[in-house]
């Protein structure tokens, strides 16, 4: 049983050497071919099989399906088959992408300016909001107490205008009638006809009525002063009940409820926010290498994430850039006149821009070089195959807008991944409709 399992043993690394190592030659013996070729294998010579079946060649349709289409030119190079287009620039309309949000348009807080109890029934959120429309009106108090009371001392101060009115124009007359007295005492006195005694009379008097001329106006700016502080008094009263009333300073909607019944506000205290959407501003940041290409008034498309498509134009552009991001805020207003539009949605923003020649081509043509710069394979002089970098401006259902191509370039379409620069290919041009 021994001698059995150990011939067993041989037998078995035998065939596993020739299976290994000899496959060619087991593979010819199978396919007819005498025993000497095996023993001339196992042996170390290499004689050319008798009578062995050659193996059949591929065909033709195998080699075409596991590599790119060839074709020998003239001269015996083997050329890739690769299809190209004949493209030619158009003018196209550029436009500047960005992401943006949109946002109201007008926005504030009604604030209370003084204390009061709020004594109007509250307004719900989401209400339509006119111009001076009454958000809070707050309990007066003792305000218009005070009213009456700044009104009272006005008229007052105002009565007295003409009893200092009149003593005024008594001490004028005083002073006329005593300087007249001391000019007739001087010339009678010059003349030797009046003492100098009457002289000093006159003098005295004349002196006593510009004092009562000085009292009479001091009087009289007094009881002026009284009327101008009078009348602030009247106006801070009026102005501190005008404060009682919370007014919507323009037309929106109340995006909070108003302040409740009964509550206490406190000057700084907050009534109520309303906020216009309609127009609406969407917001977005252009880069600083593209800020030049956005104009004021420039034609503006947007495009929500809710899918809704609107149109507007640019109204603002920053002159100062973001500290952090070092881009420019861009205002666009958008007509909101069903109030569809929400502060804060996302939005894709594309600015209108001055044309640019570019080439309209199958987003497929697109290829990378082994940079990784994005780019087109192209057909150049001698059908040589050239790698030329694009830039992408728009794409479109149709395909992509390229630019930094010629006016005229062949693109190949079709094989682009197969061929490197520099190597010559057998292109077949289609139509770009194809």
């Amino acid at each position: 049983m021994r001698i059995i399992s150990f011939l067993t043993a041989i037998l078995v690394t035998a065939f596993l050497y020739l299976l290994v190592f000899e496959r060619d030659a087991l593979s010819a013996v199978s396919r007819g071919a005498p025993l000497s070729t095996l023993l001339s294998a196992v042996m170390g010579n290499d004689p050319a099989p008798v009578n062995a079946q050659e193996p059949a060649e591929p065909s033709q349709e195998s080699a075409q399906q596991d590599s790119p289409a060839t074709e020998d030119d003239p001269i015996g190079e083997v050329l890739i088959k690769v299809v190209a287009v004949k493209s030619k620039s158009q003018e196209i309309d550029s436009a500047v992408i960005l992401r943006g949000q949109t946002e109201a348009a007008r926005q504030v807080q009604v604030r209370a300016e003084t204390s009061g109890q709020v004594i109007s029934e509250p307004l719900r959120k989401g209400s339509m909001i006119n111009p001076n429309q009454v958000l809070c009106q707050l309990d007066p108090g003792t305000r218009s107490t005070s009213l009456a009371d700044t009104v009272a001392r006005l008229a007052e101060a105002k009565a007295r205008v003409p009893e200092t009115q009149a003593r005024l124009e008594e001490a004028q007359s005083r002073l006329e009638e005593a300087q007249f007295n001391l000019n007739a005492a001087e010339k009678l006195a010059e003349g030797g006809y009046a003492t100098e005694t009457r002289v000093t009379s006159a003098q005295a008097a004349t002196r006593s009525a510009e004092a009562s001329v000085a009292t009479a106006k001091a009087g009289f700016e007094t009881t002026r002063s009284r009327i101008q502080s009078a009348e602030a008094a009247v106006a801070s009263a009026e102005k501190e009940i005008e404060r009682l009333t919370l007014q919507a300073p323009f037309k929106g909607i109340l995006e909070t409820d108003t302040a409740e019944i009964g509550s206490l506000l406190q000057p700084g205290s907050l009534c109520a926010t309303i906020i216009q959407i309609d127009p609406i501003k969407v917001v977005g940041f252009v880069p600083e290498n593209e800020v030049q290409r956005v104009q004021l008034g420039a034609r503006a498309a947007t495009q929500l994430v809710s899918g809704q498509a609107v149109f507007g134009n640019v109204t603002f552009i920053s002159r100062a850039a973001d500290p952090l991001t070092r881009t420019f805020r861009v205002e666009i207003d958008v007509a909101n006149p069903e109030r569809s539009i929400r502060d804060g949605q996302t939005a894709e923003i594309l600015i209108a821009s001055e044309g640019k020649k570019a080439h309209l081509l199958p987003q497929s043509a697109l290829t990378l070089n082994d940079e990784g710069n994005l780019g087109l394979r192209l057909v150049g002089a001698g059908d040589i195959a050239t790698f030329q970098e694009v830039d992408l401006l728009r794409d479109t259902i149709e395909g992509v807008w390229l630019a930094g191509l010629p006016d005229e370039v062949d693109v190949i379409v079709v094989g682009q991944e197969y061929v490197n620069d520099g190597v010559k290919v057998a292109p077949t041009y289609r139509e770009m409709t194809q």
